[in-house]
């Protein structure tokens, strides 16, 4: 119920976001017609690209997978995650393939894939012991599939689809989770690596982005886990918390300025942190009858590998 909760509410607040923006805003989202998917990130879009690596940070085994129609797919889910519904209700298609997957069809690249990878960061070193694809190294595979994507529709062809894809980035947690000390001077690292990522996907002909800001961070269960090493109550950790509202104030900052160097893109943000914290705060809403159980329906099921690897 948590879960499947989170995943609606999560799918509404970006398809308003795409009313209100693109060509959405002009003829509204029923309308708004993209020509594929692009999906980079960690485990909360990682449709199953980790089964294809040497890594130990996966989920194709139950439960995760239980309510899926074949099983485990190696999403962080019982089900289907935020880019599938978003590609179903923008009728693109039912579910987003992983990039990886040898068995992937010529159609499927045709109208987009998934590079994300769970545990990964903007940060190269954050869980590099796993051996996940950072974000950053996720533009190499970006790469292999604009050549395979040329080779099935042609170069100016492959250019159209890019330029009208619309692309969901869902990254930064692991790195904020992971560090020691909460910092001003890694705030501003995570910023560059994410100007940089943007900048490259524009440089390979992408134009629409959806980037999601940080989440609660210090609800997470494994951070929880650790402030409660001292103390008998299961809470989460405000310096945590406010360390990713202070990133993702200066996220969207930078991001406007990004809109306005790039001819022609629209990047969008995506406010992640009101719409969990909410839930966190206020689970009778959403059928829990404390915040404790909800923070950890929410988030065991989308970051498990926070527990696995760090």
């Amino acid at each position: 119920m948590g879960t499947l909760m989170l995943y609606f509410v999560v799918v509404v607040h970006i398809w308003t976001v795409l009313f209100n923006t693109c060509n959405a805003a002009r003829l509204g989202p029923a309308s708004a017609k993209f020509s594929a998917i692009l999906v980079f990130g960690d485990s909360t879009v990682d449709t199953g690209n980790n089964d294809y690596i040497d890594t130990v940070v996966r989920a194709n085994f139950l439960p995760y997978g239980q309510d899926y129609p074949d099983g485990p797919t190696g999403r962080f889910s019982n089900g289907k995650l935020v880019p599938d519904m978003l590609a179903s209700l923008l009728k693109i298609k039912e579910a987003v393939p992983a990039f990886l997957d040898p068995k992937l069809s010529d159609q499927e690249i045709i109208t987009g894939v998934c590079f994300a990878s769970a545990g990964s960061g903007f940060d190269n070193q954050t869980n590099a012991a796993t051996k996940i694809i950072p974000v950053l190294k996720q533009i190499d595979l970006f790469k292999k599939y604009i050549a395979r994507l040329e080779g099935i529709v042609g170069e100016e062809k492959a250019k159209q689809i890019i330029s009208g894809s619309l692309v969901i980035i869902s990254a930064g947690t692991n790195d904020v989770a992971i560090i020691k000390e909460v910092d001003s001077e890694y705030q501003h690292f995570l910023l560059d690596r994410t100007q940089t990522f943007v900048k490259e996907l524009y440089d390979l002909g992408c134009r629409t982005m959806i980037i999601s800001g940080l989440p609660p961070v210090g609800c997470l269960p494994i951070q929880m886990a650790i402030a409660r090493r001292n103390s008998s109550e299961l809470r989460c950790l405000d310096d945590r918390n406010s360390y990713a509202q202070s990133l993702n104030r200066k996220l969207v900052k930078m991001l406007q300025q990004i809109q306005q160097m790039l001819s022609g893109s629209k990047i969008v943000y995506l406010d992640m942190y009101k719409t969990l914290i909410e839930m966190i705060d206020q689970p009778q809403k959403y059928g829990k009858q404390q915040a404790s159980d909800t923070s950890a329906n929410i988030w065991i099921p989308l970051l498990t590998e926070l527990n696995q690897v760090s």
